[in-house]
């Protein structure tokens, strides 16, 4: 009886082709890099929908090559995918435009306001400014606004979740756990929003542009003739909805409990927790459809947060890359003997991760810092102070969520590219002053996808016997107790104040650049 799942994660970076047992070992895997856009303008990023469509075919074609691989075992198909990029495709169909990446900084300046009872509830909260931010990031308006002869075209409004689902079933349905972007949804009952709410004039797009939703572990559709003849799938097989990466993320590490928390140190660093609740940590940013029906995941993120990781490295990290690829070696390796040759707390130097701006916490005027610089620092102190600048948000993050839900963070998993890292997680335990553990497999994202299928399917009966079954811990690190009493003053009296007595100098930097402009 077949009983292996084939999960696809298309990430930013990658898409990858996974098969996983039952017992969440996995069996086979097949990579396929992307480009993850090209720009045509500063700001812009966007990238042909048909890439991650021909990426998924040959990842899911290089699968079936290798050696043991047998396509008659495979029970059920999963999709995830990066959150937030916008496809649009006519009635055949058809792409317009390119699909518009999350990345992407594209604004809609100078929008109506919200009108109404609803515009009015916003200025006595004070909530104005945010919500116009929020109308002035919605992909839709700037489509609408721009490129007019493109929107008369549209008839289908899709994230790229949607759009890969419809190349694989042949119908314009998506997840529930997949709905994360600047859309008229409603997170707190996980559908479509009622007709009378603020969200159609803030995204104004015709609701039957949208797709059809079902939660996940239902059935989105089955593999047609056409997307098997392409991709070697078989046809036939169920399609089950799973939800965007990191919410998958946050299933395959075992994180289903509200006292668990889920780091994610990928381009965009998150801290995420599991609860049954609706439960906004800053007003009017609501938390996540989970990859478990009816569940949310409240969410903080530090915008481009292991991108600073990747950035000091183009920038400052040749001599690393060179010397590990003499030594054939992997980089990381010299770069944490790089983090590890500087004291805790990177003797006074304290950075602050806000590179991009955020709605309420950061404000939109917020922008990154480093302060405490001495001539004792090296680019090696810079390099630690990113990673601890990173854990002291996240750990801001963590603080936030427990006060409002109520519920305390006790341990810690972290997945993502900089959870590879030794002097990453050590750092994380010795900061937040908790156990931190890796996931047995990297891959978490598209081991979330399969748990999604294999409960879907009824190759386990439930989502705690799944998780049980399908994940389990990798390496542990325990807290210092003594970096940890340094890092907690340094936390307390240092980063924790450094936002407020920093933000009216943002504030200026912002009204001068853009007087200037």
């Amino acid at each position: 009886m077949p009983d292996q799942i084939l999960a696809i994660d298309c990430g930013t970076q990658s898409v990858r082709a996974l098969l996983f047992s039952p017992t969440g070992h996995l069996v086979a895997k097949q990579r396929i890099p992307i480009e993850p856009y090209y720009s045509t303008a500063p700001g812009l990023a966007e990238q042909r929908p048909e890439l991650f469509w021909e990426a998924l075919c040959q990842a899911c074609q290089g699968l079936w090559q290798q050696s043991g691989v047998q396509k008659q075992n495979v029970a059920a198909v999963s999709l995830t995918t990066q959150r937030s990029t916008v496809v649009t495709l006519d009635e055949k169909g058809e792409p317009l435009r390119p699909a518009i990446v999350w990345l992407d900084q594209r604004r809609t300046e100078g929008l109506p306001k919200i009108g109404g009872v609803w515009g009015i509830a916003f200025a006595l909260a004070g909530a104005s400014e945010t919500v116009a931010h929020l109308q002035a990031d919605v992909e839709a308006n700037w489509i609408r606004i721009h490129e007019p002869e493109v929107w008369n075209k549209i008839r289908h409004y899709l994230l790229l979740s949607g759009y890969l689902t419809y190349r694989l079933a042949g119908r314009f349905v998506d997840s529930v756990g997949c709905q994360v972007g600047y859309l008229p949804f409603d997170y707190k009952r996980q559908d479509w929003s009622k007709n009378w709410d603020w969200k159609w004039q803030a995204a104004p797009i015709p609701r039957q542009w949208l797709p059809e939703l079902v939660k996940p572990a239902s059935q989105l559709g089955t593999i047609t003739p056409q997307a098997s003849r392409e991709s070697g799938i078989p046809v036939g097989l169920p399609l089950i909805a799973a939800a965007a990466d990191k919410a998958c993320e946050v299933l395959g590490a075992g994180a289903l409990e509200s006292h668990i928390g889920c780091l994610s140190y990928g381009t965009t660093a998150t801290i995420n927790t599991t609860h049954q609740r609706y439960i906004e940590i800053v007003p009017l940013i609501p938390p996540y459809p989970a990859a478990v029906p009816g569940m949310y995941t409240m969410e903080l993120q530090i915008y481009r947060g292991y991108w600073m990781v990747s950035w000091f490295k183009q920038e400052f990290g040749l001599r690393e890359q060179q010397l590990a690829e003499k030594r054939g070696i992997e980089p990381e390796t010299l770069f944490d003997e790089l983090v590890n040759a500087v004291p805790p707390g990177s003797e006074g130097l304290v950075l602050q991760p806000y590179w991009s701006p955020g709605l309420r916490h950061p404000g939109p005027e917020a922008r990154g810092a480093i302060i405490g610089f001495g001539d004792v620092h090296t680019r090696a102190h810079i390099y630690r102070a990113i990673l601890e600048g990173l854990a002291y948000a996240l750990r801001d993050g963590a603080e936030r969520t427990s006060q409002r839900s109520g519920i305390p963070i006790r341990e810690l998993r972290v997945a993502g590219g900089g959870s590879q890292s030794n002097a990453a997680m050590q750092l994380t335990a010795d900061i937040f002053g908790l156990p931190v553990s890796r996931p047995h497999l990297y891959e978490a994202s598209g081991l979330g996808a399969a748990i999604d299928a294999a409960v879907g399917i009824g190759l386990h009966a439930d989502f705690p016997s799944a998780i049980k079954a399908m994940t389990r811990l990798g390496d542990t690190f325990e807290p210092d107790l003594k970096k940890h009493r340094i890092y907690d003053d340094l936390y307390a009296n240092v980063y924790s104040q450094m936002y407020k007595r920093l933000k009216p100098l943002y504030q200026a930097i912002r009204r001068i650049i853009r007087h200037n402009k």
